[in-house]
């Protein structure tokens, strides 16, 4: 079924709705998964998002995003003067990303607090975005559900503990992935919910012996 999104594609700040729409929204997400204000942000530019990214606004609108602006906000434009006056140092280079979507970007970044988190993610066309590695291991979400992901050690119980406190919570589970490092090193789960997902309930995460990082992003209204 095509719906509206489909045919007439997202409400933005044009020219493009993969080279800008979907650059606002990826720097959106890298700044709710780094879960802080940005400060630094060393953004690595690959394929077509290298080669005609500046002229379709790329640039500006990664930054935009970083900042906050959603892709309908008129100050994108102006989003490196907006930057200098909040704060946020960035540099950009051209990566070659092995196997990686044209429209892909790699954002290292550093938060207020001095946390860091490094994402990669690809415009997928109109306005819609895949997160595809962070932190170095494979992921695959693309924003449209509240989303946790967990980093944990290979030991046994992880998955049954957090999956079950999420029922016991009423929090209904959409899509789940799992990767590891390797056998006994460190793992991740990426849990995809329809309902948002209580703080208490990633503060007790957090909490559980084995899990070394909880990173949560909650789906745009």
């Amino acid at each position: 079924m095509i719906d509206v999104f489909d045919i007439m594609g997202p409400i933005m700040v044009g020219p493009s709705s993969s080279h800008t729409a979907g650059a606002v929204r990826i720097g959106r997400m890298a700044r709710a998964l780094l879960g802080e204000k940005p400060v630094k942000a060393g953004i690595g530019l690959h394929g077509s998002f290298a080669g005609t990214g500046v002229g379709h606004g790329t640039d500006k609108a990664l930054v935009a995003g970083l900042l906050g602006m959603k892709p309908d906000d008129l100050n994108i434009p102006n989003s490196f003067a907006a930057a200098a006056r909040q704060g946020l140092n960035f540099t950009f280079q051209e990566v070659d990303l092995r196997d990686a979507h044209p429209n892909s970007v790699l954002l290292e970044l550093e938060g207020v607090s001095g946390k860091r988190m490094q994402v990669q993610a690809c415009s997928t066309g109109g306005g819609r975005i895949q997160v595809n590695r962070i932190a170095g291991v494979d992921v695959n979400f693309t924003g449209d559900y509240h989303t946790l992901i967990i980093h944990n050690k290979d030991d046994r119980g992880h998955v049954g503990e957090v999956t079950y406190t999420l029922a016991q919570a009423k929090v209904n589970v959409a899509n789940m992935s799992l990767s590891r490092s390797n056998r006994g090193g460190s793992a991740m789960m990426v849990i995809e919910t329809d309902d948002p997902i209580p703080k208490p309930l990633l503060d007790y995460f957090q909490q559980l012996p084995g899990i070394l990082q909880v990173t949560y992003y909650k789906k745009e209204d």
